[in-house]
């Protein structure tokens, strides 16, 4: 399993513990428009299950740029390099 795979996994985990759905159904195209539940409350319970699940800190510019699953694996993938 790569790195990628590894944090997409994750994350489907981190949508399953916040919206209540099938992490089977959360691809890298999945956005605020597929899921619902995704509003800014849903939005500050997934940051929350990401930073708990990864082990980093969302800042406020991370927040605003997790506009998709896409996005969101590119921000802790980048979180994930600078810690080590």
């Amino acid at each position: 399993m790569s790195d990628n795979d590894f944090i997409l996994t994750k994350v489907r985990e981190a949508f399953k513990a916040s919206f209540d759905i099938d992490p089977q159904l959360v691809s890298l195209e999945t956005n605020a428009d597929n899921v619902s539940g995704w509003d800014s409350v849903g939005h500050l319970s997934l940051a929350a299950n990401l930073e708990e699940t990864f082990g980093i800190s969302l800042d406020v510019d991370d927040l605003m740029e997790m506009e998709s699953v896409r996005k969101i694996v590119l921000i802790v993938t980048t979180k994930l390099s600078k810690k080590v």
